[in-house]
């Protein structure tokens, strides 16, 4: 390891957390002259940081901020490469509606759609190059994974540890067929440990998730630094979040759990304090699918991630669905602490892995969680197990599209599928935080049955690829259910992101609305001139909800934003699933 010496680079405060972090990470090393590597990996070739840090704020968003997550190729037509296929689409039918797009991974790779990454400094061909990445940055806020737990099986990095080639040779982690690793938590139920050969003899890699995806080990400080090197690259090429996948599982240890050490939240409040530091603001994402309390604690002390998923919202807001009742969805809420300044919630119902379970979890009895699973096995939906530690089998993960998944309720079909989805999405955008799109909740997409059976893998019921011209001749049809969706969605994205009372941090108070059948939501704007009270009714019923119960301000013009409704002083009537934004300052 080169020594490289950047005072002028660097400020004491600076210098100290970075060494206080690298410290804890790895005490054994000598942390002066990783700090200096950890800045030059970061700031190469001189280039600029920050000399203070950034100040927790709300100011890295805004209400205007709703997100599009999205495959590379999920949009084809045979002929363009499929990045420009997904500019098209999202100049012709999305500007104005989302302001940023995570392309999820975009990198060659073998196995996992994209997760089980060969070659992180590349664009995969067969989506197109860099230059195409750069022009979608222009228009839109870009997010870009960091798959910074595994790395392929058939990858460089592999390929030059099992041949013993320095320094790939203690990048991987290894353990031993006759270590205790029974408490090891998993998502996957395949063997942990993979037996391969190489230069310095039989090995056991760990891998996570397949045995096509090898964990790296970051008990190398050489391995970090390779990680810090490719965040440069994403920043120098557009992107301004950082999704640092399935990080919970980064740091293991033989005899532990292996998620959330401490060393983990220690590598992501580094990269935190990198990112404030860097000139142009940089978001962290994390990925933790887990229930709330591990969830909440990768923002730290405002000093870890910016932004975490609220991965509860899929499960609850499905169950209040099926069942027409937000008794559930309600009382999480009023648990939930506003989010840290200087941080924020990404709220989602669909993304492009299942509805996770485990987020359930002392959320929904396993009474409920049954109702919810059995519901979705009843519309063809899919169910992930993952392994217990007594041996047994739990629910991981739903597969289907959240559309499909509201096509029913417990008491079967009827004629409300349209709306039932528009209301699960509205909830998306009314809570406290940044909502996230996935692009088949935004198209209306159903169940992709035939994609399971060709691929062999649950997930692909929920990754359909549209041919672009079909879906074109789709959303020009106003009769079609795609058109329908997309532009109700759109609709109703193009209302909120004028609103302050729907910034993300804005004030939120979860209402007593007293029937179990409407979800309430009270926010007001940071500068408190705005207030909305957002309803939805989450039944198949029309419900009457007492003005009273409200307290709306008797000298005030109430209207409700996506009716155009003047609200009086009277009862407020709300049609099956229908939603009410009501402010007094439209």
């Amino acid at each position: 390891m080169a020594n490289t010496k950047t005072p002028d680079r660097s400020t004491a405060p600076f210098t100290r957390e970075l060494k206080k972090y690298l410290t804890f990470i790895y005490p054994d090393v000598d942390n002066d002259a990783l700090a200096n590597q950890v800045i030059e990996a970061f700031w190469p070739d001189g280039q600029r940081m920050r000399r203070r840090g950034r100040v927790p704020g709300n100011t890295m968003w805004s209400q205007r901020d709703a997100l599009l997550i999205t495959y590379g190729n999920t949009l084809k037509d045979g002929v363009h490469k499929p990045l420009d296929v997904l500019h098209d689409f999202l100049i012709s039918n999305l500007k104005g509606v989302v302001n940023g797009v995570h392309i999820l991974p975009f990198f060659p790779f073998t196995s996992d759609d994209g997760f089980a990454v060969s070659d992180f400094r590349a664009v995969n061909p067969q989506l197109g190059d860099w230059p195409d990445i750069n022009r979608i940055a222009k228009d839109f806020k870009l997010m870009s994974d960091l798959v910074l737990n595994h790395v392929s099986s058939q990858g460089r990095w592999f390929n030059a540890y099992r041949q013993g080639q320095d320094p790939y040779d203690k990048f991987f982690f290894e353990a031993s067929p006759e270590d205790d690793l029974s408490m090891v938590t998993r998502p996957r139920t395949t063997p942990l440990l993979q037996e391969v050969e190489t230069a310095m003899g039989t090995r056991h890699v760990w891998c996570t998730f397949s045995h096509d995806q090898i964990d790296v080990d970051f008990r190398n400080p050489e391995v970090l630094l390779e990680f810090l090197r490719i965040i440069r690259l994403h920043i120098e090429n557009g992107v301004q979040t950082i999704r640092l996948d399935a990080v919970a599982f980064l740091w293991k240890e033989v005899g532990s759990a292996s998620i959330h050490l401490p060393q983990t939240h220690a590598v992501v409040k580094l990269m935190r304090l990198l990112c404030d530091h860097e000139v142009e603001p940089v978001v962290l994402l994390t990925e933790t699918n887990v229930p709330k309390a591990e969830n909440l604690s990768y923002f730290g002390d405002r000093d870890e991630a910016h932004v975490i998923y609220n991965f509860p919202l899929p499960p609850l807001i499905l169950h209040a669905m099926m069942t027409g009742t937000a008794q559930h969805l309600a009382k999480w809420q009023r648990g939930m602490p506003p989010a840290p300044l200087g941080c924020a919630y990404l709220n989602f119902t669909a993304s492009h892995d299942g509805i996770g379970m485990r987020p359930a979890e002392g959320l929904l009895s396993e009474e409920d969680q049954k109702i919810v699973v059995d519901k979705v096995r009843d519309i063809g939906g899919l169910v992930s197990m993952r392994s217990l530690p007594d041996g047994g089998e739990a629910p991981y993960e739903l597969n289907t599209t959240f559309f499909d998944a509201t096509k029913e309720t417990v008491k079967g079909a009827d004629e409300y599928h349209l709306a039932r989805f528009i209301c699960s999405q509205t909830i998306v955008m009314s809570l406290e935080g940044i909502p996230a799109f996935y692009i088949h909740a935004l198209l209306g997409t159903p169940n992709d049955h035939d994609a399971v059976e060709r691929r062999g893998m649950n997930r692909a019921i929920n990754r359909h690829v549209w041919d672009y011209d079909k879906l074109r001749t789709e959303l020009a049809n106003p009769g079609s259910i795609h058109s329908q969706v997309l532009g109700q969605l759109s609709r109703r994205l193009e209302v909120r992101r004028e609103q302050a009372a729907f910034h993300p941090n804005a004030t939120q108070f979860t209402l007593p609305t007293v029937d179990d059948r409407v979800l309430g939501i009270w926010r007001q704007s940071l500068d408190r001139h705005q207030s909305i009270f957002a309803l939805h009714n989450v039944s198949d019923e029309q419900v009457t909800i007492s003005n009273s119960s409200l307290n709306l301000i008797a000298d005030s013009t109430w209207v409700d934003l996506l009716s155009g409704d003047h609200i009086g002083t009277g009862d407020i009537t709300m049609a099956p699933y229908q939603c009410r934004w009501i402010t007094n300052t439209p």
